[in-house]
């Protein structure tokens, strides 16, 4: 075996024990993601404290947008780490090399086109979500200075797929920490020092941001592994671009139709009042911590199927997903109990008022049980991605998600004025997912998957 694939800072996935390999692996991915979660968490923490309901509902309404806008770039990222991952189970450098260099160089245009268009599109999005009038300037405001820095998150993110591929969770996390703080201590000086409210938490989160980003980027060019980064191999292989962009922005159009999509949820919700635009903010908020472990689990196995469908291991490959379900229910169970009981108390760590309080505990609460159904979706969309079936898991979120979401919220606003119905229109596509996923993955004979890498 290269040196290069023995080193500590990588992890060869295609032997050992199974169930460690994901969980050590998952670990610090997941610590890695609450840090991440950190950014925008902390601006509403900080604005809903020192600012107002009103500045916290202008943050929290700008969270469709925001993964509106960085949908497809993360598809790219996915793809590029599927696509990393088989070369690197495979041992084979000179790929591994193109597709790094490949994906950065794409990574550095597609942010900036996608920076700018989220600074022009930020009144039009806003509208199209009925966004309360109390709310609107300031959200304009956090949406455009935010969008300015989209560039830094986006390099951070490619840059941690890339370290991710290989097998090292670990060092993208302590870069990640040492922003968050950062973000942490720019949200509380700009907020109370200098009074310069939601613009002052936007400008803390971008500062942050390109921080993180420098630093993996300074981490990957002065690497000596086989996964390193150097200005003289810095381009784009055409082909090696659209296996990526193949494997990658089936999941990435997805991500950002739904998020689009969910824009629209918004908008039903925020026909309830500045009160309930706050609220779902907060349950928007704390479900992105809930779904962390999931998602980490589901990033685990999506390397774990790469890695091993490179090496041509189909039975360790089903063998993973087993143990990688068990374990991501279990999770997913032990949270939903804390969050059932303590949902007073956290949503009162983001806001106190009576109305933002009600509507903040009724989503939480409501919305929480029903988690269990995004573990199958999660889970097995990525290890279908892993062994290179990115557009069947497409097809099912996009007809969960966005069509059959959008139909029930239509009728069911028609039918009745209650927010409760409204507010389960994500657990039902929740469950059309699971239910269609659990299907698909029993026949569709993704083995045959491997013997097309190359």
């Amino acid at each position: 075996m290269p040196a290069a694939f023995k080193r500590k800072t990588v992890t060869d996935m295609t032997d050992g024990v199974i169930w460690k390999r994901l969980v050590f692996f998952a670990f610090p991915l997941f610590i890695g993601n609450i840090f991440q979660q950190l950014y925008n968490t902390v601006d509403s923490v900080v604005v809903g404290n020192f600012v107002g309901a009103d500045a916290l509902g202008a943050v929290s309404s700008t969270v469709p947008i925001v993964f509106t806008l960085i949908g497809l770039f993360i598809g790219l990222t996915m793809g590029a780490s599927v696509v990393i991952s088989q070369y690197f189970g495979a041992k084979d450098v000179k790929n591994l090399r193109i597709s790094t260099h490949t994906a950065v160089s794409s990574a550095v245009i597609l942010s900036v086109m996608i920076a700018a268009a989220g600074y022009f599109s930020t009144p039009l999005l806003l509208r199209a979500m009925n966004t309360p009038e109390s709310v609107m300037r300031e959200a304009v405001v956090y949406l455009q200075i935010f969008s300015l820095g989209l560039p830094g998150l986006m390099l951070y993110n490619m840059g941690s797929a890339i370290l991710r591929a290989v097998g090292d969770s670990k060092r993208p996390l302590y870069f990640l920490i040492f922003s968050s703080v950062l973000n942490i201590i720019l949200d509380l000086v700009f907020v109370i020092y200098f009074k310069s409210g939601v613009a002052g938490v936007a400008y803390a989160t971008i500062i942050s941001q390109f921080v993180s980003g420098c630093m993996i980027f300074w981490i990957l060019f002065n690497s000596h592994e086989s996964h390193s980064l150097s200005f003289k191999e810095m381009g784009i292989n055409h082909k090696m671009l659209g296996r990526i962009i193949s494997l990658g922005m089936p999941a990435g159009f997805q991500m950002a139709v739904t998020s689009l999509s969910n824009v629209f949820v918004q908008a039903y919700i925020n026909s309830y009042g500045a009160a309930s635009t706050a609220g779902w903010g907060i349950y928007a908020r704390v479900d992105a911590f809930v779904i962390l472990p999931i998602q980490s689990m589901a990033m685990a196995i999506t390397t774990f199927v790469g890695q091993n469908a490179g090496a041509r291991k189909p039975d360790r490959i089903k063998k993973g997903l087993h143990d990688c379900m068990m374990i991501s229910i279990g999770i997913s169970l032990v949270i939903i109990a804390f969050l059932y009981a303590f949902a007073p108390f956290i949503v009162s760590l983001f806001n106190r008022d009576t109305n933002v309080l009600y509507y903040g505990v009724l989503f939480l609460r409501l919305n929480s049980i029903f988690d269990p159904f995004n573990v199958s979706n999660q889970i097995q969309a990525g290890a279908l991605r892993g062994v290179g079936d990115a557009k069947s898991p497409m097809y099912i979120m996009l007809f969960s998600f966005v069509i059959l979401r959008q139909i029930y919220l239509f009728f069911i606003s028609k039918i009745t004025n209650s927010i409760y119905f409204i507010a389960i229109g994500y657990p039902i596509g929740w469950i059309a997912c699971s239910t269609l996923m659990i299907i698909h993955i029993k026949r569709s004979g993704w083995e045959k998957k491997i013997a097309e890498i190359n």
